[in-house]
């Protein structure tokens, strides 16, 4: 049973009104609110998205356009980033991305997209903003620990964004950071033995990790601790058991990557050998390292997080699809139970897959068979999840708002992710294919059109409650159709070229391998796909524009929202908008599940999990609509 009737009390909100200011440091810096936090991660990690994006463009550039310098902004980039990452072309005009450049800019870009952007965005702020409204709590179970959360996620950002100012720019190891390239680069005379990019790629990760873990555990003390009367565990939101589940992945899967950081940094930093092997030559001299140690080890701790880590990824925007889905169908969701029973299952499962990243490594018949299994065996309640949600549309009232088109654009983007992740399951398949573009497409359909386009559809969905506006429609519908078409554009030609043997670490985008990069696939070869990819990421970044003006000028200037402008049914519409400290201005009790909509005799089709059951009528629980006739 919940304890927070404890917490709804009538004097408990005495110091919750509107005239409670705990000073500008307290409330906009050092704040222990979670909904200021969710803010404070929200804003941190889409700017940290953009700049990732931002770095992608310029690998698109040099992928389509090798030896040349990136136009307008070449000189501002050299000046910006150092010679270490850019050099004059032999025009002499600055701005040409270097071999060393474009392998920092992929290890950071991968690394910054996933650790610093979705992950923050999709479980941290949406986490911590929605999820304790949702229950009816009235702050996180630790508001400190919270606190210390995001800044540990804070200077974990500080150190990624000072390597790319120390002398031989950020880390280039891939944002898998594989020994034992990992253990020698960036070391030497010319290098500071702490202040170069791979060792504080490492530190910013160790505190990165660090944030996560008194994130999860917050996350998870919350949910089970402070929900408010009557919210039992089968009325809480869909959204709420995917951000309890993503916690216990973080909780469980981090910690062996954690550990394994800290073993890198001592074999960089103090000269021991835990994945750094005997007998290793570099230029041509045998290294100083007593050795033992092995590569495979790091590459077992960090995909038994990194694969987790996908579902970490996933699962929240699956979350804010559903909520999004029964609101603007107007119906409940198909299948609940299921699709809550699907996420536990496929949380269990994902910690028994991490091998189908190193079939590589030579493992044997039978490891691998094992691996194979499990890797098609999690693909079931993947399916169930995008099934139940399609199903829920059949039937429905639909509107297509700006958060609803966004979720529906999520649906088949995200099983095109699915789908082409099944070959890889196989290691005679994946033994081809490793490495090459089919996995970037695979794996960018799954948290590009798939995650993020699940995290705009909950800033669209959750901006009025945030700030009390509304987003423009218009610039939204071409933020919508602009990332939907480029998008595709970026990432469906990656298929063509993986199948035809193009590496994802090509500096040249294939043109030293003109066997390669001359076959011709759907029309052109592979390597002029790249001027089509490249063609669409800037498109794609042109289309953001009316997004960050939308999102900015809406601020002051949006029309001014209701404290329920999407008719919605679970909890955190129950509060003023924005909600005050405290969140709730009255006691809160839940009657009824999260999503009973159109029910049969009632006055409106909406019920809000809130509103006491009519005395003189039974209670009808919502029951799916049946598809019309044709």
């Amino acid at each position: 049973m919940s304890t927070a009737a404890l917490t709804h009390a009538p004097d408990a909100h005495a110091h919750d009104d509107h005239h409670y200011d705990p000073g500008f440091w307290r409330k906009w810096v050092f704040s222990t609110d979670h909904k200021m936090i969710g803010v404070q991660y929200g804003v941190t990690g889409l700017a940290f998205l953009m700049f990732g994006f931002m770095l992608m463009m310029v690998m698109r550039w040099q992928l389509a356009h090798p030896g040349e310098a990136v136009p307008y902004i070449g000189g501002l980039l050299q000046t910006f980033f150092g010679s270490s990452a850019f050099q004059p072309d032999a025009k002499g005009l600055p701005g040409v991305l270097t071999a060393d450049g474009y392998n920092s800019f992929g290890a950071m870009h991968g690394t910054i997209m996933v650790f610093f952007g979705i992950v923050p965005v999709a479980f941290a702020a949406f986490g911590n903003f929605v999820v304790p409204l949702q229950i009816g709590a009235i702050d996180m179970t630790f508001p400190k620990i919270n606190m210390a959360s995001f800044w540990c996620f804070f200077i974990s950002c500080i150190f990624m964004l000072v390597s790319f100012f120390v002398p031989g720019g950020a880390a280039k190891s891939g944002w898998t950071s594989y020994p034992p390239l990992s253990g020698i680069a960036d070391l030497g005379p010319l290098n500071h033995v702490f202040m170069n990019g791979q060792t504080l790629w490492v530190t910013g990760m160790v505190f990165n990790i660090t944030a996560s873990l008194l994130g999860s555990v917050n996350f998870i003390a919350t949910i089970i601790q402070i929900r408010a009367p009557g919210m039992t565990w089968m009325r809480l939101p869909f959204f709420v058991w995917a951000q309890f589940v993503t916690a216990f992945l973080l909780l469980l899967a981090f910690p062996p990557l954690e550990a394994a950081g800290v073993m890198q940094l001592m074999d960089r930093a103090f000269d021991t050998s835990f994945f750094m092997p005997t007998g290793l030559i570099v230029n041509g001299a045998t290294t100083q390292w007593s050795g033992g140690g092995s590569p495979i080890l790091w590459q077992h701790l960090f995909w038994f997080l990194a694969h987790p880590e996908v579902y970490v990824l996933i699962l929240p925007g699956i979350g804010m699809v559903a909520e999004i889905i029964a609101c603007n169908t107007r119906k409940p969701l198909y299948g609940y139970k299921a699709m809550v029973g699907a996420i536990f299952v496929l949380g269990f499962l994902s910690f028994i897959v991490w091998a189908h990243h190193m079939y590589m490594t030579g493992m044997g018949a039978k490891v691998s068979a094992f691996f194979q299994v499990t890797t098609i065996m999690i693909s079931v309640p993947s399916v169930i999840l995008v099934t139940a949600l399609m199903l829920s549309l059949w039937g429905g009232s639909i509107r297509f708002t700006m958060p609803m088109l966004f979720a529906t654009a999520f649906l088949p983007m995200f099983g095109i992710g699915g789908l082409t992740g099944i070959p890889l399951a196989f290691n005679a398949v994946d033994l081809y294919l490793h490495d090459t573009y089919y996995v970037i497409g695979h794996f960018h359909y799954v948290v590009a059109p798939g995650t993020i386009f699940a995290i705009f559809a909950g800033v669209y969905h959750w901006y009025p409650k945030a700030t009390g506006r509304m987003l423009n429609e218009f610039l939204g519908r071409l933020h919508f159709w602009g990332s939907l078409i480029f998008i595709n554009g970026i990432f469906f030609p990656m298929f063509l070229q993986g199948m035809a043997g193009v590496h994802r670490r090509w500096y040249d985008g294939g043109a030293t391998y003109e066997q390669l990069s001359n076959a011709v696939v759907m029309g052109k070869s592979s390597i002029q796909w790249n001027s089509t990819m490249a063609t669409s990421a800037f498109l794609l970044g042109l289309a953001q524009i009316p997004f960050i003006i939308n999102f900015c000028w809406s601020l002051f200037h949006g029309r001014k929202a209701s404290d329920n402008p999407w008719d919605a049914t679970t909890v955190e519409w129950d509060t003023p908008t924005p909600p005050p400290h405290g969140n709730f201005t009255k006691e809160i009790s839940v009657h009824r599940g999260p999503y009973e909509y159109s029910v049969p005799g009632a006055d409106k089709d909406f019920t809000p999990q809130t509103e006491a059951p009519k005395s003189d009528q039974p209670h009808v629980p919502a029951t799916p609509v049946a598809a019309p006739a044709h």
